[in-house]
C-alpha cells in the first residue's frame, strides 16, 4: 500500500491510456493493485490503485474459474493488513489459508514483478483462523439462538408472517418463564412443550398461537437440525468484536473463516453470514465515512451464499450491506460471474475488479453481454477484453476520493506476498491451537437451559402423575377389601349361642323375667345373673 502518488498526469496529455491513468491518481493512502495495460502492452508507470478510504463502500471479484480471483483477494487483504485495517476472509475452498505465511520467491514472481514495479518481499500477515462450530479447523464459532433472535431464526427457516409473529410469541414466553434459548434443542423443546397436552394451556395464554403453527415451526427447526445448523447454535458464544483487532505490530489481524467442510451446507453457511453482520451491525457505533475502514469482509464463493436463498434472506443481505458502511465495516463479494450477485445487492458495490470471462455457450455470451453493460463507458472493446485477459489480469473500475467512478482500466495485477496456497494441515493445526482464543471457545459449553428445565419439569410430572395413579389405586384396592370382607362376613353360618344366651332365650328364663315384679323373682333373677344380694 502506498500513502502518496505522482501528481495528476497533465490535462493536456490526452492519451487515453494517461486519460485513465489520471482517474487512479489519488493523494491520499491507497491499495497497489498493479500496472495499465493499454493496446497489448504492460505499462508500469502507470499504476492502478484504489483508495483506502473507499474500500468501505463495498466492492465485486469476479471472473471464470483459474482467473486469479482469490490471488486478487488476498493482494487486497494483505495490503489491508499492512494499513492497519482488519481483515474476514470467509474461505470456502481452503485456498486462502497461506495468507499467514510468507510466500515462495521463483521466476514467475520476479517476472510478474518486474512488469508491473512491485518489490515483491515474501510476508507472512497476522492470522486467526475459524470454525463454524467445530466443523473443520479453526476455533469454533457459536451463537445463541436468543442472540440470534426470532426475526432472523424465521429468515432461515423460510417462515411466512404469520409465523414468524408466532415464533416471536415463542421466544417471548420463554423469557418470561425464565426458559434461556441457548442450542436448537432448547428451541425445539418449547415449541414441543406448547403443543403437548400439559403445555396447551399454556399455549392458550401467549397470544393466538395455533397448534398447527407450532407444529409447522417444530418441522422446519428438525429439518434445519439436519442441515448441520445444531453445531453452530450453543455456548460459548462468539464475541464478534474479536474480528476487529490489530496485531502487536498495528498490522489488522486477517481472520480466515474456514467453510471447506460445510460448503455443501450453504444455509448453515447463509445463517452464520446474517448473524454475524447483524452482530456487528447492532454493536458498531454510527461512523459514517472513515479514512480507513474499521473492518473489511471478502466473501469467496458468494454464488454460494446466495444460491437458493430465500427472498427474506435477499432482502436481509440488501438491507445490510446497504447501511453497514456507515458502521466503518466494507463488503466484497467473490464469485464467478455478476449475475451470481443479486442486482439490488450488486447495485451497492462501488469497487469492481473484474477477471476474464469464458463465452463458450449461449448463456455465457449473454452473461457477457450483461456484465459490459455494468461498466462505465470505456475506450476499451470491452466484450473482447474481458475474454482475452490472461490470469492475473483484470478490468478494474473503483470509486474515487471523491465518490465518483473510476475510468475503466484493463490492469495487470501484482502478487500477493504471501503463500499462494492453502498451509499444510499440521501447520494450520498448531495456528488454531496457538491462539488465544482457542481456550476461551475451544470446548462447547451445555448448562441448564430450556431443554433441562422443560424435561425436569416433565419428569417431575410424569412422577407426580404415578404417585398420584399408584394412591388411587391403592384406595380402590383398599375399598374393595372391605366390600368383599363385608360380603364374607355375611355370608358366613352363624356360631352357637353361649350358656348365657342359651339360658335367657329358654321358657324358663323368660316365665322368670314376668315374675320380676314379685320379691321371689327378684331373688332368683340375681341369682341367676351373679349380682350380689343386698343386706337388710
Amino acid at each position: 500500500m502506498s500513502e502518496s502518488t505522482d501528481p495528476a498526469v497533465p490535462a493536456d496529455q490526452t492519451g487515453p491510456a494517461d486519460k485513465i491513468a489520471a482517474g487512479y491518481a489519488f493523494t491520499g493512502p491507497a491499495l497497489d493493485l498493479g500496472a495499465l495495460l493499454w493496446d497489448g502492452d504492460c505499462l508500469p508507470d502507470r499504476q492502478i490503485r484504489i483508495p483506502l478510504s473507499m474500500l468501505g463502500r463495498h466492492g465485486l471479484i469476479a471472473g471464470a474459474t483459474g482467473t486469479g480471483k482469490t490471488k486478487t483477494l488476498q493482494l487486497i487483504a494483505e495490503q489491508l493488513s499492512a494499513g492497519g485495517v482488519p481483515v474476514f476472509l470467509a474461505d470456502v475452498k481452503g485456498d486462502v489459508s497461506g495468507i499467514s505465511a510468507p510466500g515462495t520467491a521463483g521466476p514467475r514472481i520476479d517476472e510478474r514483478a518486474r512488469e508491473v514495479a512491485q518489490k515483491w518481499e515474501p510476508t507472512a500477515y497476522p492470522s486467526e483462523f475459524y470454525s463454524l462450530g467445530g466443523i473443520g479447523p479453526g476455533i469454533p464459532v457459536r451463537s445463541t439462538v436468543t442472540s440470534f433472535g426470532p426475526v432472523l431464526m424465521s429468515k432461515v427457516l423460510q417462515l411466512n408472517q404469520t409465523q414468524e409473529q408466532s415464533l416471536g410469541l415463542i421466544f417471548h414466553y420463554a423469557d418470561t418463564k425464565g426458559l434461556e434459548l441457548i442450542d436448537l434443542k432448547d428451541l425445539r423443546a418449547v415449541v414441543a412443550f406448547l403443543v403437548s397436552d400439559q403445555g396447551k394451556p399454556e399455549l392458550k395464554g401467549i397470544g393466538g398461537l395455533s397448534t398447527v403453527t407450532a407444529g409447522v415451526i417444530l418441522r422446519a427447526l428438525t429439518a434445519f437440525e439436519q442441515q448441520g445448523a445444531a453445531e453452530f447454535f450453543g455456548e460459548p458464544e462468539f464475541d464478534t468484536s474479536e474480528f476487529l483487532r490489530t496485531a502487536r505490530d498495528g498490522r489488522g489481524l486477517v481472520s480466515v473463516l474456514e467453510l471447506p467442510a460445510v460448503q455443501d451446507k450453504p444455509q448453515l453457511f447463509s445463517t452464520f453470514l446474517m448473524w454475524l453482520l447483524a452482530d456487528l451491525y447492532n454493536d458498531l457505533p454510527e461512523v459514517g465515512d472513515l479514512e480507513r475502514p474499521k473492518l473489511v469482509f471478502f466473501f469467496d464463493e458468494a454464488h454460494l451464499l446466495f444460491s437458493g436463498a430465500s427472498k427474506a434472506f435477499l432482502t436481509s443481505i440488501t438491507q445490510t450491506v446497504r447501511l453497514i458502511r456507515s458502521k466503518g465495516v466494507g463488503v466484497f463479494f467473490v464469485t464467478q460471474t455478476p449475475k451470481d450477485v443479486p442486482a439490488d445487492v450488486l447495485a451497492q458495490l462501488g469497487n469492481r475488479v473484474q477477471h476474464a470471462l469464458r463465452a463458450f455457450t449461449p448463456d455465457d455470451a449473454k452473461s457477457l453481454k450483461a456484465t459490459v453493460k455494468t461498466f462505465p463507458n470505456s475506450p476499451y472493446d470491452l466484450e473482447e477484453l474481458l475474454t482475452g485477459l490472461g490470469t492475473g489480469e483484470a478490468v478494474i473500475t473503483v470509486l474515487s476520493e471523491k465518490g465518483a467512478p473510476t475510468p475503466v482500466a484493463a490492469t495487470r495485477l501484482r502478487a500477493p506476498q504471501s503463500l499462494m496456497g492453502p498451509i499444510e494441515p499440521a501447520a494450520l493445526d498448531r495456528a488454531v491451537k496457538s491462539s488465544l482464543l482457542w481456550s476461551r471457545y475451544a470446548e462447547p459449553v451445555d448448562r441448564e437451559s430450556a431443554y433441562e428445565k422443560i424435561s425436569a419439569e416433565q419428569a417431575a410430572a410424569e412422577a407426580q402423575a404415578e404417585a398420584a395413579a399408584a394412591a388411587a389405586e391403592a384406595e380402590k384396592q383398599a375399598k374393595e377389601a372391605e366390600k368383599e370382607a363385608a360380603r364374607a362376613a355375611r355370608s358366613a353360618p352363624k356360631p352357637d349361642p353361649s350358656l348365657a344366651e342359651q339360658v335367657v332365650g329358654s321358657g324358663l328364663f323368660r316365665s322368670l323375667a314376668r315374675s320380676i315384679g314379685t320379691q321371689l323373682g327378684r331373688e332368683i333373677s340375681r341369682s341367676v345373673f351373679g349380682t350380689a344380694r343386698k343386706r337388710r
